[in-house]
């Protein structure tokens, strides 16, 4: 397989990526073979026959089916000779942002459309599949994924500084190496969590924008179509995260259901899976908890700006009522002068007219005061000023 990446790590020695699988696995280490899930599809049968040198097993057809479908949610399961996890990433892609010096609510209107895709783009996810056995990982990439390259370069991190001195001169040099293909697929999992963490900045920036612009009374929120969306993509990250939980729940489950050990080195290794698994959890946790709260605060600003939107019609309706309540009266009295009788009032009168115009102004300007002292013609936003 020619895009099957084979790394050797061994205790207390730098990482190496090999150019083929060798026939044995090391006695003091363990082998990583990465591969992405195409390859796999194309050239199955000489991964299994890799695997059958290595450990002498090979996957089964449900393992292997699993591994291949790329809907399948993150679940863990495992056999007697190995452990399988199923673990969701983000998906790489290039997320649209807003232009420089312009975030939250200093994003103008006309430039809605470009931030409205961050958080449903984002959120795209792709499943990335871990065997375990005793001494080799087996990790099932999407296709162009670059969490292998990202993880290698943070092995190489912990690499002896190149200065002539060997490994063995620099004590503890090593100690941050993983120290069992487990240990490895925990690690690399919790590189995956860490991009769900990165990924509440952009939501939080999104949903922060939105809420102003829902906030605002004198502008009209015309993009519920990419808030409905953002919502959705919130939900679907709330399931995926509840998924990650329960598969990284059983395999703790199945850690503490080890036999005992005796040697003090194995009782670390099995302390250290415990700590990391549990430090994951923790991770997700954190992430759940987030999108959580980003779903209440999009909540809430909806109500919010329903709740604005009903007091602004609220005002314009009272202030339509003043209005009609003083043309009432002088309705009434245009309406009695206008009756088709023979014989009224100030009707022959030359002083009729001026008469009853002044009355009705009269009676205008003084409900025209009257509403005014009880603020019939100001909104909520001029009583915030005083």
């Amino acid at each position: 397989m020619s895009a099957l990446r084979v790394f050797l790590i061994r205790t207390n020695q730098p990482m190496l990526e090999l150019e083929s699988p060798p026939h044995v696995t090391p006695e003091d280490g363990f082998i990583w073979l990465a591969v992405e899930r195409e390859q796999v599809r194309q050239h199955l049968e000489a991964l299994q026959v890799t695997l059958h040198q290595l450990t002498g097993l090979r996957l089964l057809d449900l393992h292997v089916s699993d591994l291949l479908n790329t809907h399948l949610p993150s679940r863990f399961d495992y056999t007697s000779s190995y452990n399988q996890l199923v673990f969701r990433r983000l998906a790489d892609a290039v997320p649209v942002s807003a232009p420089t010096g312009q975030t939250d609510a200093k994003v103008p209107k006309a430039k809605t459309h470009a931030v409205a895709p961050l958080v449903t783009g984002k959120a795209q996810t792709e499943p990335v599949g871990f065997v375990a056995f005793d001494r080799v990982l087996l990790s099932i990439h999407p296709d162009h994924c670059t969490v292998v390259d990202t993880f290698v370069q943070r092995l190489s991190l912990l690499a002896p500084v190149n200065d002539g001195r060997s490994a063995a001169a620099q004590p503890g040099s090593m100690s941050r190496l993983p120290l069992s293909p487990a240990d490895l697929m925990l690690r690399i999992i919790s590189l995956m969590v860490d991009a769900y963490l990165d990924l509440r900045k952009t939501m939080s920036q999104q949903l922060d924008h939105w809420q102003y612009r829902l906030l605002q009374a004198d502008t009209r929120f015309d993009d519920w179509d990419s808030l409905l969306k953002a919502r959705q993509a919130l939900h679907h990250l709330d399931d995926l995260c509840d998924d990650q939980h329960v598969a990284l729940s059983d395999w703790m489950d199945m850690l503490e259901q080890w036999p005992a050990v005796s040697s003090e080195q194995e009782r670390r290794e099995r302390d250290l899976l415990m700590v990391r698994t549990r430090d994951v959890l923790e991770h997700i946790e954190r992430v759940v908890h987030h999108i959580r709260q980003l779903e209440r605060n999009a909540e809430t600003a909806v109500q919010i700006h329903f709740n604005i939107q009903s007091n602004r019609a609220n005002d314009v309706m009272r202030t339509l009522t003043a209005i009609t309540a003083v043309f009432l009266p002088l309705n009434l009295i245009a309406g009695v002068f206008g009756m088709n009788f023979v014989a009224i009032p100030w009707l022959q009168s030359p002083l009729g007219f001026w008469g009853t115009m002044t009355v009705m102004l009269m009676i205008a300007v003084g409900l025209l005061l009257y509403f005014s002292r009880k603020q019939y013609f100001s909104d909520d936003k001029q009583e915030r000023k005083r």
